[in-house]
């Protein structure tokens, strides 16, 4: 059999394809030998070795979207990028991930190894290419980073925010808690439900855990409050509404502009002129002093209860 000519448009084309990385089998495919390619790779030569058969063909260290390429290579054929690096592809964050997570169909089976991290699975999700590199959709990939992590702040920043952000429908999140992995679902589970419930920040669900602790009565969250008539009143973090209490957590930020704090006094206002009892705290009252909020709440909600109960309709916000 003739032995394969070197092919350097060939190689050319793909080193372009895919970001200057390339594995073993593409070099060889192109008609480099064993020889070129060790000899490429060598100490100080002009290629680097990313991955066990996946080279950098340039010096220096590799990009983000280089090891994404690099981690795609190594799970091969179908496997798809999800978690972190998915969602950084997909402009929902900016996180530069340190592990890159991909998913492999169950009759693969590459190892884990260095800065990939690979997932088998029976349910490959829909993907979309981002650059040349496959990448989960925003449910998939939103879940599998949650369930990366172990603290519950950080599942409630990544998945409340791209609920509030529109990233994302709670809906598919939902769907895809149904359908994907169990394991490591927990946080996920009960953010997820705590979105249900309404919470829209991560300082609400805070807030909510406080409330729990406290074992105060359970309010409705970020409900829309209207007159009898049919007026629109407000929109407040938590709504007691036997008691005709309202509380609302004022971040340091808002209210350092001008508009901020004009909203806020308006929205104040009008709650007072319709009998509301309304309540604010700072994210650092809830954080650094629980007990003067429970207090101020737990004496609202007895204020409240002694008069007779407000002509207010609550809906769910939207």
């Amino acid at each position: 059999m003739a032995k394969a000519s070197f092919d350097q448009a060939a190689l050319s084309a793909t080193l372009k394809a895919e970001d200057h990385v390339i594995s073993r089998q593409q070099a060889l495919a192109c008609g480099m030998t064993p020889d070129a390619l060790k000899y490429r790779i060598r100490p100080g030569g002009p290629w680097q070795k990313l991955l066990e058969g996946i080279y950098l063909a340039q010096t220096g260290a590799p990009t983000v979207a280089q090891k994404e390429m690099a981690a795609l290579l190594h799970g091969g054929p179908e496997s798809i990028l999800t978690g972190q690096a998915a969602l950084r592809n997909l402009g929902i964050s900016s996180v530069e991930p340190v592990l890159f997570d991909v998913l492999v169909p169950l009759s693969r089976a590459p190892e884990s190894a260095a800065f990939v991290r690979i997932h088998r699975t029976a349910h490959m999700p829909p993907y979309v290419i981002r650059d040349g590199r496959s990448c989960a959709l925003a449910p998939r990939a939103l879940a599998d980073a949650a369930r990366s992590l172990s603290d519950l702040r950080d599942v409630r920043a990544l998945i409340i925010g791209a609920i509030q952000r529109r990233d994302c429908p709670l809906g598919a999140l939902n769907d895809e808690l149904s359908e994907g992995p169990r394991r490591n679902s927990a946080l996920l589970r009960q953010v997820l439900a705590e979105a249900a419930e309404g919470i829209r920040s991560v300082v609400e669900a805070e807030f909510k855990d406080l409330i729990e602790r406290a074992q105060l009565p359970k309010p409705m969250f970020n409900t829309r409050l209207f007159t009898a008539k049919g007026t629109f009143i407000a929109i407040p973090d938590a709504w007691w509404p036997e008691a005709g209490v309202a509380a609302e957590v004022d971040s340091r930020e808002w209210h350092l502009r001008p508009d901020g704090w004009e909203a806020t006094m308006r929205r104040h206002d009008l709650m007072i002129s319709h009998g509301i009892l309304p309540l604010h705290f700072s994210p650092r009252q809830i954080r650094r002093d629980p007990a003067t909020v429970v207090a101020a709440i737990t004496g609202s909600l007895r204020a409240g209860r002694a008069r007779p109960r407000l002509p207010i309709i609550a809906r769910p916000a939207s």
